[in-house]
């Protein structure tokens, strides 16, 4: 729920969203579109989601975006593991929306 949630409230400030299930297709389509900002839902897949946080960090088109790692309660070892994987920011998904302005301005501030 906090990621359609995210995702209207990112297109309510005028954001451009694009929503994607795949974590394998993150890189390619990262770099065809050129974000601003990543967020990746680590829900119950930290592993495969981590990877894809440091496929972005290893791919000099996609090394520069900002990423927020959005994290579950049942998962401690999943901020730290998201931070080892590159991630700017990890936040839990249930303040993500919150506190949304604040992750949006720390996250690209870099």
């Amino acid at each position: 729920m906090p990621g359609t949630q995210l995702v209207s409230r990112l297109d309510e400030r005028g954001y451009r969203v694009r929503s994607l299930n795949d974590l394998a297709a993150l890189v390619k389509q990262a770099e065809m579109e050129k974000p601003m900002l990543v967020f990746v839902d680590l829900g119950t897949k930290t592993a495969a989601a981590c990877a894809a946080i440091k496929q972005l960090r290893e791919n000099s088109a996609t090394a520069h975006i900002p990423v927020i790692a959005m994290t579950i309660p049942a998962d401690s070892a999943a901020p730290e593991a998201a931070r080892a994987a590159g991630a700017t920011l990890a936040v839990l998904d249930s303040i993500i929306l919150a506190h949304l302005d604040q992750f949006l301005e720390q996250a690209l501030e870099l």
